[in-house]
């Protein structure tokens, strides 16, 4: 009975003892590697999604103000106005590089509000759109649009997990080279107090 006592003593000493060890012993190249690759993954994954709903987002406004086209009493200038508008977008969308100066995202997101503010009142007016497809794409849009912040709020979570990954094994991914070396914190949607 003494001698199990004092094995689990051991061994419990021995665990306590190991993860201090474990906690002052740098993670290995390799292991910090892969875990670094897996938060870069998801960070890209996040972005990707995100761009994809805003395609789609710009995709659905292009139908809709295609289905405008054909409705009778349809202001042609200002639906042709709104095309271009929507055209555009693409063009003046952040990157994940750029996002850094957040004035971009506030100049691309006034943007696509102005465009959708004109756009809704002439899709549906007075909450009556002309025609069933119409109404599906403004309740479409509508979605789509709610869920932007959604979408940041993820991205943000996923980048600052890689920032705070890259910030506490910044050594030993230099040492790793090629692109690991030059790695820099992602910009966060997040303003950043100093």
């Amino acid at each position: 009975m003494v001698a199990l006592v004092i094995v689990t003593g051991c061994a419990a000493s021995c665990k306590r003892d190991g993860s201090k060890t474990a906690a002052r012993n740098p993670a290995s190249v390799a292991a910090v590697k892969t875990q670094f690759d897996v938060l870069r993954d998801s960070v890209d994954l996040k972005w990707r999604g995100m761009m994809e709903s805003d395609d789609q987002k710009i995709g659905v406004t292009r139908l809709l103000l295609r289905e405008l086209k054909d409705q009778p009493g349809t202001d042609a200038a200002q639906v042709q106005a709104l095309e271009r508008a929507n055209a555009r977008l693409k063009a003046r969308r952040y990157t994940q590089q750029t996002m850094a100066t957040s004035a971009l995202i506030d100049q691309y997101d006034a943007a696509q509000d102005s465009l959708l503010r004109v756009l809704y009142p002439a899709a549906a007016p007075g909450g009556n759109a002309p025609s069933e497809n119409a109404r599906n794409f403004v309740e479409g849009l509508q979605q789509l649009d709610a869920g932007v912040v959604g979408f940041r709020v993820q991205y943000d979570r996923a980048a600052r997990q890689h920032n705070d990954y890259l910030k506490l094994h910044q050594a030993e991914l230099q040492s790793l080279g090629g692109k690991y070396a030059t790695l820099k914190p992602l910009p966060l949607f997040t303003v950043q107090l100093p």
